[in-house]
């Protein structure tokens, strides 16, 4: 039988380890990994892909884009679709940093649990590559989105890149601290917290007794977490009448989610991976 070829395509110098053992996971055959690519040095590693096998063959060679920096991830992912054409293309996949896989399953829990539409949502350190992706499924969902950034700067242009690429644009605050930040989610119904590991972003009494807030979700999983009060392991708990999720408890469905894509990629040569169809796919498994 061909053998399921997955080659990742990092943008940091080492490939993604963790990347790697999900791809044998979600049932490639072989994953080969390549550090430090760029849009200028990926051509001759398309070209590969897509020049070797036969029409009937070519489905079973599929490309990850991976990398800490989605920014980079997006121009590569740009880069490798441009040199597809008719049926000289293999099925491609983008998720830098985890991070459409991540906001898909925080996001389509926090949907299961309760209707989102017409509800205030605000992601808490919003300008990360998480936190971007999940205002942009938190939009797509029908709730109306702010981010949260220490810089005002970095929240008008972390606002703008989601503008340009979903084609709407969250509000953005500054909030410096956690008092500022308590202030941020004061009428907010729903609260994404997508910040770097070990950073607090909003103590415990902040929320606890906060009317409007009804949703949590942190993605932090390593103490201390990005929202106080809330357990890793939280998976729709409900704390001080709040339904919450930590990071370990929408990280079964992340890596499900990191998974069944993978293993779909595999199923005919032409699929896009991207953050609307990763989500779509996360409501269906949540």
């Amino acid at each position: 039988m061909t053998k399921k070829l997955l080659f990742l395509l990092d943008t940091d110098p080492v490939p993604s380890v963790f990347d790697t053992v999900v791809g044998y996971d979600g049932g490639a055959d072989y994953v080969i990994g390549y550090g430090g690519v760029t849009p200028e040095n990926v051509g001759a590693l398309v070209d590969g892909t897509i020049y070797t096998r036969g029409p009937k063959e070519k489905q079973f060679t599929a490309i990850f884009v991976g990398g800490g920096s989605m920014v980079a991830g997006e121009a590569l992912f740009k880069k490798v679709k441009k040199h597809f054409f008719a049926n000289f293309r293999v099925s491609v996949m983008l998720d830098s940093n985890g991070s459409n896989t991540t906001a898909a399953a925080g996001v389509a829990l926090l949907a299961k649990a309760k209707p989102l539409a017409g509800k205030k949502a605000i992601v808490l350190a919003g300008t990360g590559p998480v936190g971007m992706r999940a205002a942009a499924m938190l939009h797509i969902e029908g709730a109306e989105v702010a981010i949260t950034s220490r810089s005002k700067q970095r929240a008008d242009a972390a606002s703008q890149a989601i503008n340009d690429r979903f084609g709407f644009a969250p509000a953005p605050i500054e909030a410096i601290d956690n008092e500022a930040r308590a202030a941020a989610v004061q009428g907010a119904q729903v609260v994404f917290a997508a910040g770097a590991i070990g950073v607090p972003l909003l103590d415990e009494k902040d929320w606890q007794n906060n009317p409007a807030i009804e949703l949590l979700a942190d993605c932090n999983a390593q103490p201390p977490l990005g929202l106080g009060g809330v357990e890793a392991i939280d998976k729709a708990k409900e704390r001080h009448g709040k339904i919450v999720i930590g990071a370990l408890g929408l990280g079964g469905l992340k890596l499900k989610l990191h998974r069944a894509c993978v293993g779909q990629l595999f199923e005919n040569s032409d699929q896009v991976f991207d953050a609307e169809n990763i989500y779509a796919q996360a409501k269906i498994l949540a």
